[in-house]
């Protein structure tokens, strides 16, 4: 009798643990290709962000080392002006490819 109820104790115990395991969530994936998507972009603007920021800072090195080797004042300022119109051209390379469209 004892053999019994152990028996039936164990056989229990084993579709018990099984049905949990099947009743419980399957583990998922929070992230979804739009979301994806929306973390490439953040991304792509961040990188053209810090490109223009360190194309600022470059620019205002530049002129003032031009000011101080008592350059032009014309001269530094357009020189200030073309490296922060090619940092941009830069970033916006890095944001949208060379093709215009987003990149993704």
């Amino acid at each position: 009798m004892n053999r019994r109820i152990r028996c039936g104790a164990g056989i229990s115990t084993v579709v018990l643990a099984a049905a949990v395991l099947l009743l419980s969530p399957m583990p998922g994936f929070s992230q979804t290709q739009g979301m994806e998507h929306r973390q490439n972009r953040r991304q792509n603007r961040d990188d053209a962000r810090a490109t223009r920021q360190a194309g600022r800072h470059d620019a205002r090195d530049a002129k003032q080392e031009c000011k101080d080797a008592s350059g032009n004042r014309i001269e530094c300022r357009h020189q200030k002006r073309e490296m922060k119109q090619d940092a941009r051209g830069a970033a916006r390379d890095l944001k949208f490819g060379t093709t215009g469209e987003a990149n993704k």
